[in-house]
């Protein structure tokens, strides 16, 4: 501070050269530190997400503190003053929320590729905390920035002094952002959902595609997305098909004529099955397990690795079912029974 002190009693051009050559002296020493700490291969990552940034401050303070030669209006001089440091914070800001960024990317890159349920539960978790993260970097940041401002200061302490009031008006403002923010964080721990989850929530079969701090973004399966708060999947029931383990039965239900003979159709249940990859060998088997006035109910249950397979599976086991049955027992097809009465000579005809 001295040495800039030292310029005000020199001519204007003169000042600006030295505050050029300050500040060129100042990069050289910041890069020269900077490809000193690269060549560590631990730092070399963070090193590369921060060095533009911090360029940016370096050349931020030494402008600052070159003002103080510059002779300017006290006006002026405040403003310039006040956004040079408002820029250093926010770029400040940003570098640390890089390296935040890059944590927790490196955490979550170990799970990244798996889709086991220890793997989607611990990726779950790193990444609202990311989010949360990263959200309190940046409402620290824009803090910071309007701490600088005279009468923003002013009006937080006085609100601070009427923490009282102030408090409950912003609680029940907040209300909603307050309870899914509890919410995410109950989410995380407890993991009633993880990413790559497969659920039914509002009559509609999706996967779980993104947990943030406010929402849930359920991809469904016709490429659509439906949105819900976090709290809802705390305040109302769904289901989730990939809990405990991807693996799933599916029901295929066949509504068939009492002639058609079901150890028969059994065994080509069981032919299906053998020749397709989507079985994957656990369950099989086929019952009866209604009976209709004019049709038996029959219903094959099917096993498969995930909820994916199993779809596909229920679909191929439905359709190789029925063309066995209209190729082999057509008559065993679902039909109506009609039965004719001849009315004899003096029977009175029904109305």
């Amino acid at each position: 501070m001295d040495y800039f002190e030292s310029l005000s009693g020199n001519p204007w051009p003169v000042r600006m050269a030295l505050v050029v050559v300050a500040l060129v002296f100042a990069v050289l020493v910041y890069d020269a530190a900077m490809a000193l700490c690269r060549r560590s291969l631990r730092l070399r990552s963070v090193i590369d997400e921060i060095r533009r940034p911090g360029r940016i401050i370096v050349v931020g303070i030494v402008l600052q503190a070159s003002l103080v030669s510059m002779d300017l209006p006290s006006a002026a001089g405040d403003i310039l003053r006040r956004g040079l440091m408002i820029g250093i914070i926010g770029v400040a800001g940003f570098a640390v929320a890089r390296i935040v960024g890059l944590a927790f990317d490196r955490a979550i890159m170990p799970y990244a590729a798996r889709e086991d349920a220890m793997s989607r539960a611990r990726r779950t978790q790193l990444d609202f905390f990311r989010r949360a993260s990263l959200t309190g970097v940046a409402g620290l940041t824009i803090a910071f920035c309007l701490t600088t401002m005279p009468a923003v200061r002013a009006m937080g302490i006085s609100l601070f002094a009427s923490a009282g009031v102030a408090g409950i008006v912003i609680g029940l403002a907040a209300q909603p952002t307050i309870s899914n923010l509890i919410a995410g964080i109950q989410i995380a721990m407890t993991q009633p959902i993880r990413i790559g989850d497969v659920v039914v929530v509002e009559g509609e079969w999706g996967r779980i595609e993104e947990i943030s701090s406010t929402y849930v973004v359920v991809a469904i399966w016709d490429q659509r997305r439906l949105i819900l708060p976090l709290s809802y999947f705390l305040q109302k029931p769904f289901q989730n098909w990939t809990r405990q383990s991807t693996q799933i039965l599916q029901p295929v239900f066949l509504h068939v004529d009492y002639s058609l003979p079901v150890s028969a159709l059994r065994e080509q249940l069981n032919r299906v099955l053998e020749r397709t990859p989507l079985w994957d060998q656990r369950v099989a088997n086929l019952q009866v397990t209604d009976l209709g006035e004019h049709a038996m109910q029959l219903r094959a249950l099917v096993s498969a690795a995930d909820s994916g397979k199993a779809w596909d599976l229920r679909c191929l086991v439905r359709e190789e079912l029925v063309t066995w049955i209209r190729e082999h027992h057509p008559q065993a097809l679902p039909r109506a029974r009609m039965e004719a009465v001849l009315n004899l000579p003096g029977e009175r005809r029904a109305a």
